[in-house]
Formats: C-alpha cells, structure tokens, sequence
C-alpha cells in the first residue's frame, strides 16, 4: 500500500522545486503514477511511505510539443494516448503510435507518461527502444542557489541498468528531444506472458528508410528490449543493412545478429527465436507501411507459435 503524508500538486517548475527542496529526501515525483501504485503493494515493495508526492501532471513547461529543425522536443509529460492520438505526433514519430497500441489499456495509455516510463528505466519499457531508436536526448533541469541549471544527455547514457538511470537528486527529467521520422516506415514488435496489460518478453523497434527507387536500404534504426538491463540499440543489425539490396537473405543475415544479445535468466531459447522473427518482421512490416515488399519469391515466413 502506498502513503504519504501530502499529496502536492505544483503549477509551475518553480513551484516543484521549492517543493521537492522543502521535502528533500523525503518525497517522490509522479506525473501519472502508474509505475508507483503496482509497484507499492504486498509481493513487490510492500507498504510505502512518504511525507510527500509530488505530482508534476499540471507544470506547464512539461507539457506540449515542438519542431526544432528535424527534431522534435516533446514535454516529459507527453502521454502515451497522445501518441497514439494527435495527428502531429502520428505523423512525425509513427513508432510510438505503434509502442502505444501495446501500451497497457486505454485508462493507462491517458495518465501515463513518456517521461516517467524512461525514468522508470524498467528494462521492459515500450518507450525505451522507440526514442533510443530516434536519437532522444534527455533534458535533465535541477535548481541550484535560485538558478534553474539543464544538463543534456543521450538516452543510452541516462539508463543505466534496471530501474537505476544518471538522474541526480533533486533533478527532474524536463524534456525529450527525438529526430522527426517523417518519411520513415515503422514497427513495434512486442509479446509477453498474456494479451492484455502486457509487459515485455522481447520488444523491437523498427524504423526504415528505403533508397528512391525503393531496392536498398537507405537508413535503418533498430532497438531492442525486455532481454537484458537495458535495452540497446542494434548497431551491428543496421550496419548489415544499409546500404544493401531488400532482400529476404539480407534481412535474415541482419536478423541473426541480435540473438546474441539475449541475457535473460529464463526461456532463453524461446527469447532467442523470439528476437530473430521480430526483427525480420518488424523490418518487413516497416517497409510494408511504405508500400516496399519483398518479391512472393523471397518472402519470409513465420512460425506464429513463435509470438503469438
């Protein structure tokens, strides 16, 4: 069971540091707070308490979205239904419209938000391979001596192992800055131990960019999750593909790569076929959202069983 003593809801970013500093130490953030009630309950942390939450939902300067050049600064308070929803984000980051359609039910999907799911840091987070796949930058903001103080840092960087990220005490995650991936197809492939409310067995994320005339692949961004502390961008996987022919013994070639990469304590083998059809599919189904197939000859096939 989760207590606390306050529950304080701050209208502004100054206002939530004069709040976290009058508590300090003794508080907790939460924006939609849908990681901190499972979590605070009999089997997994048992009874909480705090002398304060801190519930940073209302700040404005967390809020909203804009485009800077080709990337897109998104508030830490973006909500996974507004992924899934606006017609803007749709258009410039697609894959987190697909990450959200996994994302727990549609309750959820409306409190929870980006921000919390990355400092979260649950190996299994659906947002995770997503942004690390964009390029996110994190903006971490604290308060020092009456002077707000922003440091910058690469997703891959802020994570650091299961739960644990470089977030300092006293420092709120401010903002997300991500690439525009107008132009891209996109997948997220994701399975887990049930059809509702799903968390991770194995989760990919897919973001191609074919050549013009639509036979080589042009760039390629792929993430993985759910299968060791952190997820993890598939450099090697990419490498193997840009700049080849589309076709099914390149993608295969790609696909085996990654298997390695499974560090899981159990169901190793099955997380290892796992990886190697998710990321064929979510390859193909990337190019497929762009109108590219693979020739009836070459197509792949899946054993369902595998994922379903």
């Amino acid at each position: 069971m989760l207590y606390c003593d306050q529950y304080l809801v701050p209208k502004s970013l100054d206002e939530a540091f004069d709040l976290m500093e009058a508590h300090n130490g003794q508080c907790r953030i939460v924006a939609g707070a849908t990681d901190l009630l499972p979590w605070a309950r009999e089997g997994r942390a048992g009874d909480v308490h705090y002398d304060a939450l801190i519930d940073v939902s209302r700040v404005p300067e967390l809020s909203g979205w804009r485009l800077k050049g080709r990337r897109l600064v998104l508030g830490a308070n973006v909500s996974f239904a507004q992924f899934l929803n606006d017609p803007f984000l749709r258009k410039h980051t697609p894959v987190m419209a697909h990450s959200a359609v996994w994302f727990a039910d549609d309750q959820i999907r409306e409190q929870a938000t980006l921000g919390g799911n990355l400092v979260n840091a649950s190996p299994a987070a659906d947002s995770t391979p997503p942004m690390l796949a964009m390029n996110a930058v994190l903006t971490l903001e604290r308060r020092e001596q009456g002077q707000r103080i922003q440091r910058q840092m690469l997703l891959d960087e802020f994570v650091t192992g299961p739960a644990t990220t470089q977030l300092k005490s006293g420092e709120l995650l401010t903002t997300i800055e991500c690439d525009s991936m107008i132009g891209y197809g996109t997948a997220f492939e994701k399975v887990g131990h049930r059809r509702s409310l799903v968390l991770s067995t194995v989760c990919v994320a897919a973001l191609i960019r074919p050549s013009k005339d639509k036979q080589r692949f042009e760039d390629v961004r792929l993430a993985l999750g759910a299968v060791g502390p952190v997820p993890m961008r598939l450099q090697e996987c990419e490498d193997c593909l840009i700049g080849q022919p589309i076709r099914e013994e390149v993608i295969r070639r790609a696909a085996s790569l990654p298997v390695k990469h499974v560090q899981s304590r159990t169901r190793q083998a099955y997380r290892r076929e796992v990886v190697f059809n998710f990321v064929k599919r979510g390859v193909l189904n990337a190019l497929s959202e762009l109108g590219v197939h693979l020739p009836e000859s070459q197509e792949v096939s899946y054993p369902k069983e595998s994922y379903a």
